[in-house]
C-alpha cells in the first residue's frame, strides 16, 4: 500500500458555512490520509498491510505511526526533516457529505528513494496505489516507480484515482496507470476519465487496465472487464460522515478478491466496508 498518511481535522457543521461569520460545529482530530485509511481498513478486513508513506519529523508523524501500528498496519515511513506531516481539514455537512482542504505536507515530497529495498521481495503480492501520489507532480515519479517495480516483481496492482477535480489530463493519467490490474474510480472520477459517469463507460478504459471497479455511492458498485459487467446494490445505511468511504471500499474489495472471492463477492466486500465507513465519524474504523 502506497499513499498519504496524516491527520484529519473533522468539523461537522450545523447549517451552511457562513462566509466571514461563525457556524457551530463538532470538531475532532482523527487519523487520515487516503493511503493510511485503506491500510487500516485492510487490517480491519483481516489483511496484513504495509503502508509506504512520508511523514514529518513532528508529533503528528509520531502519532500517525503509533495509531497505525496499533491498528495492525506495518509502517514503512520516510521522515521529512523540513515539511510537516499531512493535515486535512474536513468539513462535513448535515447530510454527512464532506468537503476537504488538504495540505499533503511531507507526502508531497514522497520520492523513489523512499521505497526501501526489499519491500516487494515477497512473491505473489499486491500493490495498491493512492492516486494522490500520481496527481501531484512532486510525488508522481515515486508513484510511477513503485508501479513499475511491482510489475517487475510479478505483483498485481490497483490504483484509486482519488480526486476527479485533480485529473486535469485524462490521457496523461491513463498513461500513468497503463497495465494496472484494477482501476477503482468513483462515478465522478469515471466522468473525468471517460466523459460519462455511467459504469458501462468504463469499457473504454479496458485498453489501459485489466478491469474497472466503479463505486456509485447509494447506487452501489460495478465490476467492468472484457467479459462482463456485474453490479451490486449499496447497503441501506445512515450516512454520518462520508470521509474515507471510497478508501474503505477499496480495502474491502481488495481483501475479498485477494482471498479468492468471486467478482460479485469482492464487490460485496467493498460495499460492506464502505457502509461501515459512512456510519462513523472519521475515515478509519473506530479503535
Amino acid at each position: 500500500m502506497v499513499g498519504d498518511a496524516g491527520l484529519d481535522v473533522v468539523a461537522r457543521h450545523a447549517g451552511p458555512i457562513a462566509h466571514g461569520g461563525d457556524v457551530r460545529a463538532k470538531v475532532t482530530i482523527e487519523p487520515g490520509g487516503a493511503g493510511a485509511n485503506t491500510a487500516v481498513w485492510l487490517a480491519a478486513c483481516g489483511a496484513s498491510p504495509v503502508l509506504v508513506a512520508r511523514v514529518g519529523a513532528d508529533s503528528a508523524g509520531r502519532q500517525v505511526h503509533s495509531e497505525l501500528t496499533t491498528a495492525g498496519v506495518q509502517c514503512a515511513f520516510a521522515v521529512d526533516q523540513d515539511l510537516a506531516t499531512c493535515c486535512v481539514v474536513v468539513l462535513v455537512d448535515e447530510d454527512g457529505q464532506r468537503s476537504m482542504l488538504p495540505d499533503r505536507g511531507a507526502n508531497a515530497r514522497f520520492s523513489p528513494a523512499d521505497l526501501a529495498p526489499g519491500l516487494l521481495a515477497e512473491p505473489h503480492g499486491h500493490l495498491h496505489l493512492s492516486g494522490y501520489v500520481l496527481l501531484d507532480a512532486t510525488s508522481r515519479p515515486a508513484g510511477l516507480a513503485v508501479l513499475e517495480a511491482a510489475r517487475a516483481a510479478g505483483w498485481t496492482t490497483s490504483v484509486d484515482p482519488q480526486a476527479a477535480v485533480l485529473i486535469h489530463s485524462p490521457e496523461a493519467f491513463l498513461a500513468d496507470v497503463r497495465g494496472v490490474d484494477f482501476l477503482l474510480p468513483n462515478a465522478d472520477e469515471l466522468l473525468a476519465l471517460t466523459g460519462s459517469s455511467e459504469p458501462s463507460s468504463a469499457k473504454s478504459l479496458l485498453s489501459h487496465v485489466g478491469a474497472v471497479v466503479v463505486t456509485s455511492g447509494p447506487e452501489g458498485a460495478t465490476w467492468v472487464d472484457a467479459d462482463e459487467l456485474i453490479s451490486v446494490p449499496a447497503e441501506v445505511t445512515e450516512c454520518i460522515d462520508s470521509t474515507g468511504a471510497g478508501d474503505a471500499f477499496d480495502a474491502g474489495f481488495l481483501a475479498a478478491w485477494l482471498s479468492g472471492a468471486s467478482k460479485r463477492d469482492a464487490l460485496l466486500g467493498g460495499i460492506r466496508a464502505g457502509s461501515r465507513a459512512v456510519s462513523v465519524v472519521g475515515a478509519q474504523p473506530p479503535r
